[in-house]
């Protein structure tokens, strides 16, 4: 006999997904984060009105924690903490007097010549005018459509003050401020471990005790070695780019290396700001564009170096930064607190990250600003390509 076809079952109807559930949101949780956002405008606030003292306190305590070593070892032989101090801090007055009369020379010239510098780069790009013209036509019109042919109407012009007497008038708060510094880093040298003692009375017991003074030193320790390996790697840095464009001929070569030094410790920005400057003047010091645009190559492939393969190489993976934290940080701090708050944004946010990996409970504040995690997979991924 034949087999009798099986009876299809009718299927199930498919069930239809469930609509998400609505996050659930209390007066309480409301309350809570209306305080904690007047609290980070209040202390923004804060900081940017009392920057002229901020500022001095944040940079002699990243130096304290730069030069603490030093004068730790120096304790070792026999020096007392307030002595090594008082040597440190002449001898970065001393460093501070030698480099700024060294650079005085080019970067009053450089000042002066901004003007100039200013009106050849015009000239010398009139040929990509074209490229803008219905934008500067449309300038030209609004500008004639908002001047007035009217003997009545008066027509106000503020003069703005030139480059030369605006910086001429920030030196004194500036000295005022490294000044203020200098006092305040000579005081944290020569107290030594008198903040960390301070710490270890309050807490109550001998557990907390010793877990505090382990995680100091290992800030400290952190902190001090990726600053000074991110300051040794500025240095050469800085002398890469000054000794590349002294040897095809740029003037002042000493004051670029120095900029590009300096700039280098704001990520990404830094650079791209050296390049520009240094193409603008390469413009006009050398009457071939092709000769000219070997100036900003010179800048680029140094910087490329520096942050793509000697940086990483060498600072290492556990210290690396994510790099939309950084842009923000410089972004923020540059905001902020000017061109000072720029230079010391990514310095605090390691201090940052150093503090969060080794506190309980700010642990995801450490991963957040850490670089990508490479997880175990991603890995056997790697090693099965390769």
């Amino acid at each position: 006999m034949p087999a009798k076809p099986k009876k299809k079952e009718p299927r199930a109807p498919a069930r239809k997904p469930s609509p998400p559930e609505p996050i659930a949101i209390s007066a309480k949780g409301v309350l809570r984060i209306a305080i904690i956002g007047i609290f980070l405008i209040m202390l923004v606030g804060a900081l940017y009105f009392a920057q002229d003292l901020i500022i001095p306190l944040a940079l002699a305590f990243m130096l304290s924690v730069l030069l603490s070593p030093i004068v730790r070892g120096l304790l070792r032989l026999g020096i007392p903490e307030g002595a090594s101090a008082v040597v440190i801090v002449l001898s970065l007055i001393g460093l501070m007097a030698v480099g700024g009369w060294s650079l005085s020379g080019p970067f009053g010239e450089l000042i002066d010549d901004a003007p100039r510098i200013a009106a050849e780069v015009r000239e010398k790009i009139a040929l990509f005018r074209g490229w803008f013209g219905f934008v500067e036509q449309m300038s030209q019109q609004v500008d004639e459509m908002a001047s007035s042919d009217d003997p009545r109407v008066t027509q106000v012009i503020l003069k703005e003050p030139g480059l030369l007497k605006s910086a001429a008038t920030g030196v004194p708060q500036v000295v005022a401020k490294t000044g203020l510094a200098l006092v305040l880093l000579l005081f944290l040298l020569a107290s030594g471990d008198l903040f960390r003692e301070k710490l270890v009375r309050v807490l109550p017991t001998l557990s907390d005790k010793k877990r505090a003074v382990q995680i100091s030193r290992d800030i400290e320790r952190d902190v001090s070695r990726y600053l000074l390996t991110i300051t040794g790697i500025n240095i050469l840095t800085g002398a890469a780019v000054g000794v590349g464009l002294w040897l095809i001929g740029m003037p002042n070569p000493l004051l670029w290396g120095v900029l590009a030094a300096l700039l280098t410790y704001i990520p990404y920005l830094g650079a791209l700001i050296g390049i520009c400057l240094v193409g603008a003047v390469a413009l006009v010091s050398f009457e071939s564009l092709a000769y000219a645009m070997l100036a900003p190559a010179i800048y680029f492939g140094v910087a490329v170096l520096e942050g793509q393969f000697f940086t990483p190489m060498i600072v290492g993976r556990r210290l690396e930064m994510n790099p939309v934290a950084i842009l923000i940080a410089v972004a923020f701090w540059g905001w902020l607190w000017g061109v000072i708050g720029a230079l010391i944004a990514v310095p605090m946010l390691v201090m940052l990250k150093v503090v969060a990996d080794r506190v309980e409970g700010l642990e995801p504040v450490g991963r957040f600003l850490a670089a990508r995690e490479i997880y175990p997979t991603e890995e056997a991924e790697k090693a099965a390509a390769v």
